[in-house]
């Protein structure tokens, strides 16, 4: 039997990314984004709520996500899940899931006042 680890999200960032270089050199961002789920209780009232998943990006894909995304911009994307385990500053044990980006597609371009796409995103882009 084969395994798969895929995850595959519709949904919008909640922050600009950041990046950050690693010890040895590797360039990485990180960006939540938020999907927002809605449905119908048991007694027919409507809810709502948002996720947040943080996304982590590597090497290219990392330098490309903080060259094009910005707060509020519609994504889809694929990853793999990744758990980690770390100490906090008081030595104790935490753990944190997180989504690599495998792939990204931008839904919607943010635009600007005058309602055209910013020009600093079109150039990224096509490069």
């Amino acid at each position: 039997m084969r395994s798969m680890n895929k995850v595959m999200l519709i949904g919008r960032l909640a922050a600009d990314p950041e990046q950050r270089t690693t010890t040895t050199g590797k360039s990485v961002s990180f960006f939540p984004i938020a999907i927002n789920r809605d449905w119908k209780s048991s007694d027919g009232q409507k809810s709502h709520t948002t996720d947040y998943q943080r996304i982590v990006a590597w090497q290219g894909m990392a330098d490309t996500c903080v060259k094009i995304l910005k707060k509020g911009m519609g994504v889809y994307l694929e990853g793999r899940l990744m758990n980690r385990a770390f100490d906090d500053h008081h030595g104790e044990k935490k753990y944190m899931t997180e989504i690599v980006l495998d792939s990204l597609n931008v839904l919607d371009w943010l635009k600007s006042k005058d309602g055209k796409v910013e020009d600093v995103v079109l150039k990224e882009v096509e490069e």
